[in-house]
């Protein structure tokens, strides 16, 4: 049971931080109301998103409830996969990004699943109320992402020569995410760059299958 510490308080924390602050937003600020944090470049920013992460769009109602039904699948398969890797004693920077991945996944899952249900509507001119009594804003699986993180670190002019988007202004990093959105992209950036380190043991056992892997 001690390997599955750190990977249920790291899912356990990122969880009880990212609806923490979820619902604080929810419940003191209006849609599009903002916070400068640290003058232009770290804004706390109110939006709602119907689909993926960092506020892309996907299909509409249909599309909304497809991409959420897929979520609870992928984060089934996910928290399996983190199991997976526990009991085959894989690398654990391997598997506590992975649990980062799970955690994420499933922030935007209570979102996309419960919020409709106990929030009403957010909107321009009040904030939202927590199980109001004449219901949610919409039905199981229907509910909407909260995020609130900007950062427009570098704001400009695309030159004239750049194809489609010379002349219009561009902001980096533009999309709006949550904690959620953040714990996801840490755990694959990580992966990404550490894959050699996290699965050499593996490469060297399919290489040599009679020899012996030594644990770190």
């Amino acid at each position: 049971m001690k390997a599955y510490t750190k990977p249920v308080l790291a899912v356990f924390l990122i969880l009880l931080a990212d609806q923490v602050l979820k619902f604080w937003i929810k419940l003191h600020m209006t849609l599009g109301q903002e916070y400068n944090i640290a003058g232009k470049w770290f804004i706390i920013h109110f939006t709602e998103n119907n689909g993926m992460a960092f506020g892309m769009e996907f299909g509409g109602e249909a599309g909304k409830l497809f991409l959420t039904l897929f979520r609870i699948a992928a984060v089934c398969a996910i928290g399996y996969g983190v199991i997976y890797l526990i009991k085959k004693k894989y690398h654990r920077g391997l598997i506590l990004n992975v649990s980062l991945i799970f955690a994420g996944a499933l922030g935007n899952i209570i979102d996309s699943t419960f919020y409709g249900m106990i929030f009403s509507e957010s909107t321009y001119f009040a904030p939202a109320k927590l199980f109001p009594p004449g219901g949610g804003y919409a039905s199981l699986f229907h509910g909407r992402v909260v995020d609130m993180f900007y950062f427009p670190l570098i704001e400009g002019i695309f030159p004239q020569w750049v194809p489609v988007w010379g002349g219009q202004d561009f902001v980096f990093f533009r999309p709006v995410f949550n904690i959620a959105d953040a714990a996801i992209s840490v755990g694959v950036i990580l992966i990404l760059v550490f894959q050699k380190h996290y699965f050499k043991e593996e490469k060297k056992e399919i290489s040599n299958p009679n020899s012996e892997v030594v644990e770190e």
